[in-house]
């Protein structure tokens, strides 16, 4: 039995290119998603979610998502996540030029919303090992660098964490102009937040 559906590939805000599948046909209207991240009132703004003024009746909701958890039942919105960030990370750049921040992002892509709200805000550009891997989002490319003489790094390494016992960044800089430098390390995670619930 052959039946026509319709597919729509809708933003799921989660990391780059990643999306949730609407399918429609004659037996109704099916959600498909992974991880998703959307602030409130974002799916009111997705006009392909909507027939008119209302929203489409949708039968079936499909979550294959980490966090469908009851430890998760609270995650902070991303606005709260940033402004924490933020305030940290600004009280500790602010100390002298030597004090140093590490993003340790154990993914490659997903974090440019929090690498662009930082160099917009401190006036800092993100240090990352490549550039070329953001070649096709050109709205980052003014906020990340290869210098390494920047305070804020997302620069990554295998074993990141090794490197950070030892108090060097994982790009190897331990110091500037003969000063040590002065890292903390910021773990942006979803995770880790769900473990530390209590």
């Amino acid at each position: 039995q052959k039946e026509d559906i319709e597919v729509t590939l809708l933003p799921a805000g989660h990391c780059p290119g990643s999306v949730m599948f609407l399918f429609e046909g004659k037996n109704g209207t099916v959600l498909y998603t992974g991880d998703f991240r959307l602030a409130k009132g974002e799916v009111a703004r997705m006009a392909l979610l909507h027939s008119g003024t209302r929203v489409k009746d949708i039968q079936s909701v499909y979550l294959d998502t980490t966090f469908c958890d009851p430890k998760f039942y609270h995650i902070p919105s991303r606005e709260e996540c940033l402004n924490g960030i933020l305030e940290l990370v600004r009280s500790w750049t602010s100390l002298t030029r030597y004090h140093v921040v590490w993003l340790n992002c154990k993914a490659a892509y997903g974090y440019e919303y929090l690498f662009i709200n930082l160099s917009e805000e401190l006036g800092i550009k993100v240090h990352v090992n490549r550039l070329d891997m953001f070649r096709n989002m050109p709205e980052i490319l003014c906020h990340v660098t290869r210098d390494r003489q920047t305070q804020i790094h997302a620069c990554r390494h295998p074993r990141d964490d090794d490197c950070f016992r030892w108090n060097r960044l994982p790009c190897g800089m331990t110091c500037q102009n003969g000063t040590p430098l002065h890292i903390i390390s910021i773990k942006p995670s979803t995770m880790w937040f769900g473990e530390r619930i209590k």
